[in-house]
């Protein structure tokens, strides 16, 4: 029986799992198509705030992945200082509009099938938790699932990042003109390394980021994470989940932007795109360019997202409108 609310012993064991109480309560009283808008709305506000207070660091990322200049911190600050010299502080967050228009409908989407997965992976109903594999199975197929809705927005925002205000203006016209100059397939490279880069990143970063918290119910004996608990939490996942999936990460921006960087012969798939980098630049100065600024940038983001979604979504699903009809 439960104590409290705080913890459940299976009928079957001896063992007793413990959860968070007032996030399982309030979970109690909302159906699950509410649970479906309520996450969908926490998780697109999640993604906009993350992707915004990162976007400098972003930018900067994706500059140093599609070219064979050298990373290092004092590169990193060169290319910023510049930026701002030359072309304006604001131009930090260029290609922010393309990020929002993709990030919004991708983290909505992920969060909302998460947790839709999550439900449907459960074996037994009475457990709150997931076991290990199933965890980690939730979250790579939430991430598959928002990149092939959403991959598109996401090549777009890679080309305006890493091109001059001048070529592409705003989100429509870059689409038009990839289109009318490379084809519509275009729009759709890169996709491969993408999908499976979302395996290991999603998968490690939900995983990480559900265990913490089961483990933080365990010794809290039920009590509600605090948001700077929630914080650190989402950060280990951050470096976990962007240290997995980091290489993909390289290929998929290089055939993203081989239009514009004078490689679309040889960054045509996953293969040849690796090959070319190892052999030009060395596999690891290559492959894991810009890892160490993603050791900034990630946690500070997957941190800031996961932190974003829990509490926009327990404040969401406290208002009546999403409970369950007492009267039905």
């Amino acid at each position: 029986m439960a104590s409290r609310g705080t913890l459940f012993r299976h009928p079957n064991n001896n063992h007793v799992e413990h959860y968070h109480q007032e996030e399982h309560q309030i979970n109690e009283k909302v159906p699950n198509h509410n649970k479906i808008i309520t996450s969908l709305t926490a998780g697109a506000m999640a993604g906009a705030v993350a992707k915004t207070t990162i976007a400098p660091l972003d930018r900067t990322k994706i500059k140093f992945q599609i070219s064979n200049i050298p990373f290092s911190f004092r590169a990193a600050i060169s290319f910023l200082v510049k930026t701002v010299k030359n072309e304006g502080f604001f131009t930090l967050w260029r290609g922010n509009s393309a990020t929002m228009a993709r990030i919004i409908p991708y983290a909505a989407i992920q969060y909302a099938a998460h947790e839709q997965f999550k439900n449907f992976l459960k074996e037994d109903v009475t457990k709150k938790h997931l076991t290990p594999g199933r965890r980690f199975l939730a979250g790579s197929l939430a991430g598959v699932t928002s990149v092939a809705f959403t991959y598109p927005l996401d090549m777009v925002r890679a080309r305006m990042a890493v091109t001059a205000k001048e070529m592409y203006h705003n989100l429509p016209e870059v689409f038009m003109k990839i289109y009318r100059a490379e084809g519509f397939r275009t729009l759709y490279r890169g996709f491969t390394p993408t999908i499976l880069g979302s395996i290991p990143y999603s998968g490690t970063s939900f995983f990480t980021y559900e265990t913490l918290k089961k483990t933080h119910a365990e010794y809290a004996k039920g009590r509600e994470p605090t948001p700077v608990e929630r914080l650190v939490f989402g950060a280990i996942a951050g470096i976990l989940g962007q240290s997995a999936s980091y290489p993909l990460d390289i290929v998929r921006r290089r055939m993203q932007t081989a239009g514009v960087t004078g490689h679309s012969h040889d960054y045509t798939s996953i293969i040849s795109t690796a090959r070319n980098v190892i052999k030009d630049e060395g596999f690891k100065r290559g492959m894991y360019k810009g890892l160490s600024m993603n050791w900034i940038k990630g946690p500070i983001a997957v941190g800031v997202s996961f932190t974003t979604f829990d509490i926009t979504q327990r404040w969401l699903r406290k208002k009546t409108i999403f409970h369950i009809d007492e009267e039905s």
